[in-house]
């Protein structure tokens, strides 16, 4: 099957994932590109490579494979993943804080939708459950606390 230049795209930003390469993905991005995750949004090249640095100090060995593409559509590229890893660095929390390793190993499926244009991401959303990856690395729910 050949694959539309978008796709090419969006494989190398696979790629760079899996290399842990910064720079490149920034790179794949325009400069206003927008990243979209539940981690946050990030918007412009910058951003976008220090949200991607702070999973890679989380989880050194992290790696992406794509399991369903949808070929047949350019607009947007959507696809699910897998991700997996050893939480052996310090994994940086929505709320700022930040979860000293534990050691232990995460499998998160996800989805995402890309926009490309002119061989440049504008947009990458990926969607996948947080709770998932929090209950894997032993983090639990707790009460909300009452304001009185």
């Amino acid at each position: 099957m050949v694959m539309s230049a978008p796709w090419n795209v969006k494989r190398r930003l696979t790629e760079a994932i899996n290399a842990h390469d910064v720079h490149r993905i920034a790179e794949l991005f325009t400069p206003d590109g927008v990243l979209v995750s539940p981690a946050g949004v990030a918007e412009g090249r910058e951003q976008i490579a220090w949200i991607y640095e702070q999973l890679f100090k989380g989880f050194p060995d992290c790696r992406l494979t794509p399991w369903y593409e949808v070929y047949d559509c350019d607009a947007p590229l959507m696809a699910e993943w897998t991700v997996t890893g050893t939480h052996t660095g310090p994994f940086l929390l929505p709320d700022g804080s930040e979860i000293e390793p534990t050691g232990r190993r995460i499998t998160i499926r996800g989805s995402c939708a890309s926009f490309v244009e002119n061989d440049k991401i504008t947009t990458h959303r990926e969607y996948f459950d947080q709770l998932e990856l929090y209950t894997q690395l032993g983090l639990c729910l707790t009460e909300p606390s009452t304001v009185s």
